[in-house]
């Protein structure tokens, strides 16, 4: 019995001799004396406020949203502190890393995101929570996190628009006097792995600090990681802008076709009205209410304005060839057996037999007089020879001469309109691009 006892004894001695990080006969909260210490104080407790370092790897941003103005994404978030409540004694110096289990039974700071609208720590297979505590009582504590939080977007350049996301973090429960957060490694305490956006590129990152002042509570320190985010083009080119430009050119067809042909003229011009209201609401649907004009609608309404002038430009010539047919109608010009919905005019060249088109009228040259003027006087200021003076019509008979002629104004839209929007097109795009 003595020498069983004495062999026990033996061995308790060399488990005392050895490395106590190498000894599996010590539970871990024994090892760290979890029991002899309140862990619901912060360290230093009275004293000056404890320093956390933060360093954060973004793994993944995996949505932004326009309409509900905000962004998600997943990062792994470090915290770095010392807690001399748990140091041990190791003679390698090595570290001892536990999981969430253990997290639980001592303090770590209260980091939360502000302005995050949902956020959790991902607990397949089981909670992703590192602890790794060193001898000399420094702490790193990582998770595992994925946060949709609030980006106030302007939209006022969208879709060639740059924003600016961040995500700020700051202690819940500890002002600057308790807690003092800051970036571990500097600008360096931000890394991301390589992010592939569908509608974003990611332009630039960095990290900064500040404060948050509550009134009731007290100045906290805050730490803010900013995403800067331009938006690809492209996507947008294909779905709004090249379809708006084609509906455009093709509803100056119509300054082609016969302004006799009503029906063809008109359904042309209804067809790019209806695609053109299409369009807008399309892209309206996908877009926050916002209560300023975005650089898209800008171009949208401008667009669908020329569309609608051109429906306009058609219901002016097909009224003044109704005013010119009239007209002719009362001089006799026209038989009274015409049927003027077969007379087909193309541009003013080519017309019915039986239509007779006034000409542009001539005016003949003649002289004002002064009627202070006497006529001896008069014949002094008689021109010299081959001079042609003309007066000024007024515009009564610049309206009289296009009701007689009303091919012209589709000959003027032919060029006034792409003319108009190209120059509109040059301003917008070097306004925006």
């Amino acid at each position: 019995m003595n020498i069983k006892r004495l062999h026990q004894q033996r061995i308790d001695y060399k488990l005392k001799r050895q490395d106590s990080t190498k000894t599996l006969l010590i539970k871990s909260e024994q090892l760290l004396r979890i029991e002899e210490h309140d862990f619901a104080m912060r360290p230093g407790f009275g004293g000056s406020a404890i320093p956390v370092g933060i360093d954060v790897q973004v793994e993944s941003i995996d949505s932004i949203s326009e309409v509900n103005m905000d962004f998600t994404t997943t990062l792994y978030l470090r915290h770095y502190w010392k807690d001399e409540r748990l140091s041990f004694p190791s003679r390698n110096n090595q570290s001892r890393t536990f999981d969430s289990r253990l997290v639980k039974k001592i303090w770590v700071p209260d980091v939360f995101f502000v302005h995050s609208k949902r956020s959790f720590i991902h607990d397949t297979t089981m909670e992703n929570i590192m602890l790794r505590v060193y001898p000399d009582g420094n702490i790193l504590y990582s998770v595992r996190v994925t946060v949709t939080a609030l980006c106030s977007m302007d939209f006022s350049s969208f879709p060639l628009d740059t924003q600016n996301c961040s995500l700020e973090l700051e202690s819940y429960a500890y002002n600057e006097n308790d807690l003092m957060l800051y970036w571990k490694n500097g600008n360096d305490s931000l890394r991301t792995d390589e992010i592939v956006l569908s509608q974003f590129f990611i332009e630039h990152f960095h990290a900064s600090s500040g404060l948050a002042f509550y009134s009731s509570t007290g100045w906290y320190n805050r730490l803010f990681i900013h995403f800067i985010l331009r938006r690809h083009v492209f996507f947008f080119m294909l779905q709004t802008y090249f379809p708006t430009m084609l509906m455009v050119v093709l509803s100056w067809v119509s300054f082609w076709i016969d302004r006799r042909a009503v029906p063809a003229r008109v359904s042309l011009g209804i067809t790019t009205v209806l695609t053109m209201s299409t369009i807008i609401t399309g892209v309206s649907s996908s877009m926050p209410q916002v209560s300023y004009v975005k650089a898209v609608d800008i171009y949208l309404w401008t667009s669908f304005l020329f569309v609608f002038l051109s429906v306009i430009e058609y219901a002016a010539v097909n009224y003044c060839t109704t005013l010119e047919e009239m007209r002719k109608m009362r001089r006799g010009k026209i038989p009274s057996t015409f049927n003027a919905s077969q007379a087909m005019a193309f541009d003013g060249c080519f017309h019915d037999n039986d239509i007779e088109l006034t000409p542009f009228p001539r005016m003949a040259p003649m002289l004002t007089r002064d009627p202070l003027t006497t006529p001896s006087q008069n014949s002094d200021l008689r021109p010299p020879e081959g001079t042609r003076l003309r007066r000024q019509r007024s515009v009564r008979e610049n309206v009289d001469l296009l009701v007689n002629n009303s091919y012209v104004i589709d000959s003027y839209s032919r060029l006034a309109f792409p003319l108009s929007y190209l120059l509109f097109n040059t301003v917008y795009w070097s306004m925006y691009s």
